[in-house]
């Protein structure tokens, strides 16, 4: 699969494709004769898991560590382990932080309502 495929695929820009695999959070992707990157299933399974984890906010150095360490093989599996249950652990105070904004931005919203939607019944009755 081209970078092109690939970046459609997982709605990622092929600069950001080659800067993935140029600081190693995505494992060297093999080239055909021409020089031109043809990703594997494999390498889209990693395309698939970085972004998953970019999305929830794991850092770059995280990751990067993390894929260092399974490149050096299955001796890394408690590290590993260890690695991602800490990240869960971020992600989970994070979200219940989002949480708490969350239940206050739809309380604001409220009392805004409270205010807006009295004087727009007002306005629509005098227009009559």
């Amino acid at each position: 699969m081209t970078i092109k495929d690939v970046s459609k695929k997982f709605d990622l820009s092929q600069d950001t494709l080659r800067y993935y695999e140029r600081i190693g959070l995505i494992p060297t992707v093999n080239r055909s004769k021409s020089g031109i990157r043809d990703y594997t299933e494999e390498d889209c399974r990693w395309v698939e898991f970085i972004k998953c984890m970019r999305i929830s906010g794991l850092p770059i150095e995280v990751l990067i560590e993390y894929v260092t360490l399974f490149q050096q093989g299955d001796t890394t599996v408690k590290a590993r382990k260890e690695l991602l249950i800490e990240q869960r652990r971020h992600l989970k105070e994070k979200m219940e932080d989002m949480k708490k904004t969350l239940a206050r931005l739809d309380h604001k919203i409220e009392g805004y309502e409270q205010i807006v939607t009295p004087k727009e019944s007002k306005l629509k009755k005098n227009k009559k």
